[in-house]
């Protein structure tokens, strides 16, 4: 195969299709590894994407390529926690990711570019304007891919074989959409969102440890809204049904004309006064190269597939799944889904399992870390939506049953528990993280902690029972929504932990080996021992 760095081989050992942050990651990863990887990116980067607000898992990860320095050192604002006001409370919930474990509000453009070119420094074959536009398979019926026809930015049509495929194409989801035709949307999730940018807005909690967070509130109507960052992204996020009701009625208002997107986007600020506030005296970001509306939408872009693994291949980010942008959980499951598949890749590469055991593995994590976050951002529409049970009746409840293994005890009061998870237990589950969401901030978290004289968020604190927590709350709401809260971040730990959370968790008998130079799968012999990779 070519190693000249000019031309395309004609055969790669990972071909990673997609230089988003799933895929730039995937590819660093392998490469690190000593594995020949050839990178196609449709467009030239810096390219817009949205998307900006980072989970503080996302420093975790970066560490693990050696890339968090760079991304550090361009000075993105920081995000210290999240706050969220819902409108049955007068208090905004806030939560915090912990002294020393900010985040970032990132310019997506500049931050994916980032790790697009950290990728090429550790040896990737990146080119960009390389669209991949077709696949080629095996014949027979194990559906393994072979080799990927792709356009050049002058319009020429090539082609390229590999091993092995990452599939990281976005929403576009080359395998997913066009030849495994397994993606389901999310009807629980049917939304709509529009968004612009904002300059000279005020800024939450100055002065304070919870200076800058980005702030969402709950709108009249069932909605959501979002705000980060220095200049603001503002986001309305509105049920698909009640937003064509509200076009229509503002249309009919206007006498059937003059009602554009941008009208309906404004007019929402009504309904968040709180938000509205923070803005102040901002000003709507105009494109100034009149090519980019100033409001911009999306909708139905909550979905799922049915695998996210097989033969020779691997779907990671976008490409693999999508959830509702209300926890900035996006780049967080793109490279987890990343990581995982170079784990996996490499294992096979190597030897440590089957082909087939280590797509199971990566299938298995990326089903796991989509539903933890789906019933996360669920929780907080039953918050938003009046407390209606939301539709849970298209969600897999295989994946929902190994997704909840952790919290399921708690939930029930038992330690020893069955594996079918019905409609109730995942109901439950949904009320219990919703105690992510209630009203508190640091100060509140403080007082309390130094009154029961208790650690009430640090790594060795316990989870607390229904009638332990009333216990020490003695009627006081405060306490008892502080100890709701802990227990609740405690459950879903994907929100702050990186590689080591991500792979220590056995499936089918493998953990992930994150080792240099021996990263792949371990296989676990006994509980609690491990045989080392490939044994």
């Amino acid at each position: 195969m070519s190693t000249n760095p000019n031309i395309v081989p004609s055969h790669a050992q990972v071909l990673v299709i997609g230089g988003g942050p799933g895929g730039s990651f995937a590819a660093s990863a392998l490469a690190r590894e000593g594995i020949h990887v050839v990178l196609l990116e449709a467009l030239k980067f810096p390219r817009y994407h949205i998307g900006e607000s980072m989970l503080p898992s996302l420093r975790h990860f970066l560490g693990f390529i050696d890339a968090e320095e760079k991304v550090e050192k361009h000075g993105f604002e920081k995000k210290p926690g999240a706050a969220i006001l819902f409108n049955q409370w007068k208090q905004e919930g806030y939560t915090r990711f912990g002294t020393g474990n900010h985040s970032w509000n990132v310019d997506r453009a500049v931050f994916d570019d980032i790790l697009l070119r950290h990728a090429r420094d550790c040896g990737v074959m990146v080119w960009e304007e390389h669209k991949v536009t077709g696949l080629t398979f095996t014949e027979g019926s194990d559906f393994r891919p072979i080799s990927a026809t792709y356009t050049t930015g002058t319009g020429e049509t090539r082609s390229i074989g590999f091993d092995y495929l990452v599939d990281a194409s976005g929403r576009a989801g080359l395998m997913s959409a066009t030849y495994l035709k397994n993606r389901h949307m999310n009807e629980s999730l049917k939304n709509i969102a529009c968004w612009g940018y904002w300059t000279g807005a005020d800024m939450y909690a100055p002065g304070t440890e919870r200076e800058n967070a980005p702030w969402f509130e709950a709108l009249t109507g069932k909605s959501a809204l979002v705000s980060s960052g220095r200049i603001v992204s503002v986001g309305i996020v509105l049920d698909v049904k009640i937003s064509a009701a509200k076009k229509a009625a503002a249309s009919t208002a206007a006498g059937g004309t003059g009602h554009t997107l941008q009208d309906h986007y404004i007019s929402q600020l009504e309904f968040v006064p709180k938000l509205k506030q923070l803005l102040g005296g901002a000003q709507l970001r105009v494109d100034p190269s009149g090519r980019t509306p100033t409001v911009r939408s999306a909708s139905d872009y909550s979905y799922t597939a049915t695998r996210y693994a097989g033969d020779h291949f691997r779907l990671i980010g976008d490409a693999s799944a999508f959830i509702d942008p209300f926890f900035s959980s996006g780049v967080h499951l793109a490279i987890a889904g990343g990581l995982t598949a170079a784990v996996t890749i490499a294992a096979s590469i190597r030897q440590h399992c089957s082909e087939e055991e280590a797509g199971m593995f990566h299938d298995h994590k990326v089903a796991v870390s989509y539903t933890r976050f789906l019933l996360t951002v669920m929780g907080a529409y039953k918050q938003i939506r009046n407390q209606e049970a939301p539709v849970l009746s298209d969600i897999d409840e295989g994946n929902f049953d190994r997704a909840f293994d952790l919290i399921r005890p708690v939930i029930q009061g038992t330690a020893d528990v069955g594996q079918t998870l019905h409609q109730d237990e995942l109901q439950n589950a949904m009320d219990f993280v919703t105690h992510i969401f209630v009203p508190t901030d640091p100060e509140m978290q403080q007082t309390v902690g130094t009154r029961l004289g208790i650690d009430l968020f640090g790594p060795d604190a316990s989870f607390r029972s229904k009638e332990e927590i009333m216990s020490l709350a003695a009627g006081d709401e405060d306490v008892e929504h502080v100890l709701n809260q802990a227990n609740a971040t405690k459950s879903i730990p994907d929100f702050y932990a990186g590689p080591d959370r991500l792979l220590g968790e056995v499936v089918n008998g493998f953990v992930g080996c994150t080792t240099i130079g021996a990263l792949g799968l371990t296989r676990v012999v006994n509980r609690g021992t491990l045989a080392g990779p490939g044994k």
